[in-house]
């Protein structure tokens, strides 16, 4: 390698470097479950333990599911409960559409594996420091919800503050 393409290459690597860290540095909080043999029971409840030290800046919090072709519905419901550090709990009723009314799948996917990311939670802030507990609970009309791969969370600070 010529030194002029070393010195070009230089200042990329270094420009990639921070545009990586700065697309990272919003993220508070990022995990996902394993749903067992790829069938949600009605009594398997993910959860998720999020640790807040800001209290200032706003949020989005947002849930990704990966399902197959298999997944016999369209939509789905979901019951998530979130527990404040003070005990505090609040449980919303939630529905989701993964696919149109043709059975097109939203989101991304490759082959037979559809990942669909949704809002939960927009523009909110956590009032009080510490640990919250988000618990998910699958709402549809059958025990076992067959084709759900896995099912994940995550908290991002907004640019609105």
């Amino acid at each position: 390698m010529t030194s002029g393409k070393i010195k070009l290459i230089y200042p990329v690597l270094v420009i990639s470097m921070l545009l990586l860290y700065s697309c990272n540095n919003n993220v508070l909080y990022t995990d996902s479950v394993t749903i067992p043999d790829k069938q949600w029971l009605l009594d398997f409840n993910p959860g998720f333990s999020a640790d807040i030290t800001d209290t200032v800046s706003n949020c989005n919090i947002l849930f990704t599911i990966r399902s197959s072709s298999s997944y016999p519905f369209r939509n789905i419901f979901l019951f998530v409960t979130t527990t404040s550090p003070n005990g505090a709990s609040i449980t919303d009723t939630l529905e989701y559409l993964l696919a149109d009314e043709k059975g097109n799948w939203f989101g991304k996917g490759l082959g037979d594996i559809h990942e669909l990311t949704v809002s939960y939670k927009k523009n909110i802030y956590f009032p009080t420091k510490g640990t919250y507990y988000f618990k998910v609970q699958h709402g549809m009309r059958t025990e076992d919800l067959k084709g759900v791969f896995d099912f994940g969370m995550r908290i991002v600070k907004t640019n609105n503050n």
